[in-house]
């Protein structure tokens, strides 16, 4: 078990690498390459770089394995908004394999950067993006290899302040106790901001002001801007039947409510301009370009969808120069061009064309994620597929019936999907996978079984438009968490057992049909991480204690099957909640009601706690079928009152601009 290291200190002027020790130790483990740095592209800086006046240092932190990590956009991103600043330096850390932490715990090697190998805990900040809750065990991991306290009460000036941010931030209770702050939203402008405070404090001689002490009058000036949560400056008070009684600022001078941070005009910040080159192997080999932020689908499941509203477009030509600018600088030979549904673009098809186009005999493909059904037409896939080989595609129907559909605000009907799969099939596509979520609130077994129905309709109709009998459809499904934010944050999660009967009889439901069942792939995950998640994702400060205790246990990388152990996770909860009245069931498997203080309900997303309330009920009346009502994309009908956009101080940023790219000059 490891023991936390006694972190007092002074933070030298100077921070030394520490490759000329791990250098000797890296033949031992396993994929050492990942732990050299030096990709193309990356970024090593003077320690002190300012021209005048102090330096701020930051280490980002993506909590996962390099592979996974360094393809990241939102830490690509702010790693080179911040290093453009001549008196910011900015460097990487990922997660180290099990037999990495071993030697570094043996020879007393710190945890440290792949840019220039410092140890993290001589920067002033450690800013760490989570996409999803399990990370949480990589991070206290990271600190205590860092030699950084544990507990953010133990930290004193000479420690980073550790930040917080991405999807998961929107709830970063579970975690308070570890982090100094949070930050909700989009980076770019908020990172620099941060910069400018510790800055100024550190010119005027690091000051402890008015408090007990420097680190807390620096976390103190971050707060009232009203864009940093700083967890200890508001106090949780809780009821008798275990329930959240009120979460106050225990100061005057910081918000009630913490905001978070939109970036508008996209074009202004055509970031990543130098994209990092992996030097392994990793989960995406291409380089990306992010087309819009946003999505108003209004998917009743989709937490991205809800906290990053509103839409915000890239223009064709932004897009463009980014694609000509990424290819240049990487060599990469796929783009993806992402967002949370990149075929809504309103210039989707003049990109697909003028991209096509341009790089047509150039051997550059492009790419889309998922697509919705009713997003797709074959024009636009024969232009993705143009330049480079005819891929599988994927669509995302999410429920497994037309009443699924309804109740989570996906509104595709069967027929929908019938008819976009016998276009890609007939058009020469033999590959369609069609991505389900099992857990959704109202849901029963025939819901699912309706999974197997539809895609034996998928093969069938694949087989006769073709002609061919080699047509596949794989069925990939994931469990459905309930998350902050969203109209089911106060839905029931359903437990893993029934969770696990329902996919085992959808299996069975598959395997058993001898004329399309070879045909038909099918993938998921059992339910018990997602029991997990569940925890994290609506937990409130009681969860840390879980969290350290599965750490202090050994958990690792609890993203990876390998190495989740759930029954390692609900023996800690059941030891760390003890006595508190309240236990995983009750994060997890039991409804909340309106009246109820949900964790992150001092955090503002911009949404409307009433109208998210009122989309809920809306989802159950359509599952009961006392009601019929579909949530309309705002983009292209009038607003239908979330409350983001006069919250937000923001507007929908959508084209068409009726501009178009030109062909690259050949120089």
């Amino acid at each position: 078990m490891p023991a936390t290291r006694d972190p007092a200190r002074t933070m030298s002027a100077m921070s030394a690498s520490v490759f000329p020790v791990l250098e000797a130790h890296l033949p031992s483990v396993s994929k050492p390459i990942q732990y050299v740095g030096g990709e193309l592209n990356s970024t090593v800086k003077e320690w002190d770089c300012a021209p005048e006046g102090p330096t701020v240092r930051w280490t980002l932190m993506y909590p996962d394995a390099y592979e996974v990590g360094l393809p990241n956009q939102g830490v690509q991103i702010l790693y080179e908004v911040l290093n453009e600043r001549p008196w910011i330096l900015a460097e990487r850390t990922y997660a180290v394999w099990p037999d990495l932490e071993a030697v570094m715990r043996e020879h007393d090697i710190p945890q440290f950067t792949v840019d220039a190998h410092r140890p993290i805990g001589d920067f002033d900040l450690l800013g760490l993006s989570f996409s999803t809750e399990l990370g949480y065990t990589n991070m206290l991991n990271a600190l205590d290899l860092g030699r950084i306290p544990l507990h953010a009460v133990d930290r004193t000036e000479d420690h980073p302040v550790v930040i917080a941010g991405g999807h998961a931030a929107f709830n970063p209770e579970p975690i308070a106790d570890f982090i100094d702050a949070a930050v909700l939203g989009d980076g770019e402008e908020i990172v620099l901001a941060i910069s400018e405070v510790v800055r100024d404090w550190k010119r005027q001689g690091r000051p402890a002001g008015e408090m007990a002490s420097p680190r807390l009058e620096l976390l103190r000036r971050l707060a009232v801007t009203g864009n940093v949560y700083v967890p200890r400056f508001y106090d949780v008070a809780y009821g008798e039947d275990g329930a959240i009684a009120s979460v106050v600022p225990n100061r005057a001078d910081v918000p009630e409510r913490v905001r978070k941070h939109t970036l508008m005009d996209l074009d202004a910040w055509p970031y990543p301009a130098k994209p990092l080159v992996p030097l392994a192997e990793t989960v995406h080999e291409r380089f990306s370009v992010e087309i819009f932020r946003g999505c108003t689908r209004g998917c009743r499941f989709c937490q991205a969808g809800m906290i990053t509203r509103p839409v915000r477009e890239r223009s064709i030509q932004t897009v463009g120069a980014m694609v000509e600018n990424g290819i240049r600088k990487t060599g990469f030979e796929e783009v993806g061009l992402l967002s949370l549904s990149s075929a809504d673009h309103t210039e989707i098809g003049e990109i697909a064309t003028d991209l096509a186009d341009r790089y047509e005999d150039q051997n550059v493909s492009l790419s889309l994620p998922s697509t919705r059904v009713d997003a797709f037409n074959i024009t636009l896939a024969n232009e993705f597929s143009r330049n480079g080989r005819r891929s599988g595609l994927t669509f995302a129907p999410e429920g497994g019936s037309e009443r699924m559909r309804k109740v989570i605000n996906k509104m595709v009907t069967e027929d929908d999907l019938i008819r976009t799969v016998a276009a890609a099939y007939s058009h020469g596509w033999r590959q369609v996978k069609l991505y389900f979520m099992c857990g959704l609130p109202t849901e029963t077994d025939e819901d699912v079984l309706q999974i197997a129905e539809l895609a034996k309709r998928v093969i069938a109709t694949g087989r006769e438009v073709s002609g061919r009998n080699d047509i596949r459809c794989t069925v990939s499904i994931g469990g459905f968490v309930p998350k902050p934010h969203t109209p089911f944050q106060w839905a029931a999660q359903l437990d893993h057992e029934t969770t696990d009967e329902r996919l085992r009889k959808l299996r069975e439901e598959v395997r058993a049909d001898k004329r399309y069942g070879r045909a038909i792939g099918f993938r998921y995950h059992d339910g018990k991480p997602g029991a997990v998640e569940g925890l994290l994702s609506r937990g409130d400060r009681r969860v840390g204690r879980v969290i350290e205790a599965v750490w202090r246990d050994g958990g690792r990388f609890d993203g990876w099957s390998e190495h989740f152990s759930y029954d390692r996770w609900m023996a800690a909860a059941d030891e760390a909640l003890a006595g508190t009245g309240v236990d995983v069931a009750w994060y997890t498997t039991r409804e909340r009601g309106y009246d109820e203080v949900l964790p992150w309900d001092h955090l503002d997303s911009g949404l409307d706690k009433d109208w998210l309330w009122a989309d809920w009920e809306d989802a159950l009346a359509v599952a009961d079928g006392s009601a019929d009502v579909e949530v309309e994309d705002c983009r292209w009908t009038p607003c239908y009152d979330c409350g983001v956009c006069p919250e937000m101080g923001t507007e929908i940023q959508i084209g068409p601009t009726g501009q178009r790219l030109l062909p690259l000059s050949v120089v």
